[in-house]
């Protein structure tokens, strides 16, 4: 019996006899999504680091305020 069996009006899927997955053999839309997907992991990771980054601005701030009251208490 064949590994894969064709799905009917659909040219770019067949079916994985072993397991009854239906699989794109399309290689275009494989590569396009998996491109997609980076891209996307790249804009979570630029949001997520510049969310850092803010953060690490904001204690600054805050020490720094503190620091400027600390003076000013002490004159």
């Amino acid at each position: 019996m064949a590994r894969y069996l064709q799905v009917e009006d659909h040219q770019d899927l067949v079916r994985d006899t072993t397991s009854n997955a239906i699989v794109n053999r399309n290689q275009s839309a494989y590569d396009i999504a998996v491109k997609r997907a980076s891209e996307a992991q790249k804009q979570r990771d630029e949001i997520r680091n510049a969310t850092r980054e803010i953060n690490s601005l904001k204690c600054e701030m805050h020490e720094i305020k503190n620091m400027l009251l600390q003076l000013l208490d002490s004159k």
